[in-house]
């Protein structure tokens, strides 16, 4: 049913056309392709169950800004943990969730604003940019950044550098870790080895003066542990069965690989070029997945070389800033093509890459289906993970509620304001071993 007409003027917080916390649906226009799906590229054949929500703390307008989202999430039993943030100010904030698929609970685990307790005006980091990961020890750990470094210029915000915390769930807890542990460094590119408690970051300089740095912080001993000049531009690869992380300098394009072995400090560079914006787990045969743009490769920590697996645009947007292996069976990733907007264009996309036969399949065309059913339009995801049984891939979207369909037919332009949970509930045959 289209419940467009019911919908009634932007306000604050979002809430669904018929009041009700989710919405729970599906239909075979989720399996409706778009005219820019590329050749060769299979569709589902049988729709998946969607799970829609808002996120609460949406409930002010950000003046002319945006809600948005930009580290990565992660599942951690029935629990899906991911943020959101309102980053336009000086004085910004960033919200830790948690999704009880159970209860079917999104709560606000945390609020930037209310842990580090800055003085009015100065610098509250509206970014939670880096990887939620959790630690052997039950924390959860993650990094701050606001977006534009250009916060160093202002005086009055005081900025000294960015923020390591954590969040342990079970107490509600929320701790600093370090404040400004590269000075006037933020840390938009962030990871932890869960097992040797070692946070890992890539950073952007707040004078706008250096390239990015790369550290390397010991949680326990909670000193830097290691810091270089070269540093990550966009990801990093863990290896969680050597302990060696990886990573390159370039921006953007495949380029030869770092190394950085914890029990000998130091940057050594192998003989094995990647294309780095975002990375996978590590497989259980030691192999990592990477992705920029258009094109998938396969790293082989054991052996220290890579190679071309094959390409992962589905339509005309290739910006891919989280993928996900299915933990159970290890043959699927998952991802979502058009992280930075655009991905409606090809319908909004949850694609499944099958690593058995290197072959692309789209588990769901989300737009327009949500845009009929909720009002809202699924623009582009940074933040997804999928579930240990991998039939459940958990999304936080940066979107758009309050376009009309007419706008849509006329082709106007429109931005990120609101950010938005689903869940996919893959079919058994879309994902068999």
């Amino acid at each position: 049913m289209n419940l467009l007409p019911l919908l009634a003027a932007l306000t604050w917080p979002p809430s669904l056309p018929d009041n009700s916390t989710i919405h729970t649906g599906s239909s075979d226009l989720l399996l409706q392709p778009t005219e820019t799906l590329k050749e060769g590229v299979e569709i589902a054949k049988a729709a998946p169950k969607v799970e829609f929500l808002y996120y609460g703390c949406q409930a002010y307008d950000p003046e002319g800004g945006l809600w948005s989202s930009w580290g990565d999430g992660l599942v951690v039993g029935d629990t899906y943990y991911s943020s959101i943030g309102d980053h336009c100010k000086v004085e910004g904030n960033a919200f830790l969730y948690a999704y009880n698929l159970k209860t079917k609970g999104l709560k606000e685990s945390m609020d930037l604003k209310s842990v580090l307790k800055q003085p009015p005006g100065q610098y509250v980091p509206g970014k939670i940019h880096s990887r939620i990961d959790m630690g052997k020890d039950g924390w959860l750990y993650y990094s701050t950044h606001r977006g534009s470094t250009r916060i160093a210029f202002i005086p009055e915000a005081n900025f000294k550098g960015d923020w390591i915390l954590r969040h342990h769930p079970g107490s509600g807890r929320t701790e600093v870790v370090a404040h400004a542990p590269l000075e006037l460094q933020s840390l938009p590119c962030g990871q932890l080895d869960p097992d040797r408690l070692i946070f890992y970051a890539g950073t952007a300089d707040g004078l706008k003066k250096k390239d990015p740095q790369f550290l390397a912080y010991d949680i326990q001993g909670r000193k830097v542990l290691f810091s270089s000049d070269q540093g990550p531009a966009r990801s990093m690869v863990l290896a969680r069965s050597t302990g060696k992380l990886y990573f390159h300098t370039s921006n953007s394009g495949a380029a030869q690989l770092l190394r950085f072995d914890p029990g000998n400090p130091g940057l050594t560079p192998i003989n094995a070029t990647v294309g780095l914006r975002a990375a996978s787990e590590e497989t259980r045969k030691g192999i990592v997945y990477t992705v920029d743009r258009d094109q998938l490769w396969a790293f082989d920590s054991k052996t220290e070389t890579a190679k071309e697996l094959g390409k992962t645009a589905v339509g005309t947007n290739d910006y891919i800033t989280s993928l996900d292996l299915d933990p159970k069976t290890q043959r699927y990733l998952y991802y979502i093509p058009g992280a930075h907007g655009g991905a409606h264009r090809d319908g909004s996309p949850l694609v499944q890459y099958d690593l058995k036969t290197n072959t692309r399949k789209v588990i769901c065309f989300l737009h327009p289906y949500l845009h009929k059913a909720t009002g809202y339009i699924p623009m582009g995801a940074y933040m997804s993970a999928v579930s240990a049984d991998g039939d459940k891939v958990y999304i936080t979207w940066n979107g758009n509620r309050g376009v009309t369909q007419e706008d849509l037919d006329a082709g106007k332009n429109f931005k990120f304001n609101t950010c938005a949970l689903t869940v996919i509930h893959i079919p058994e045959p879309e994902r068999r071993p």
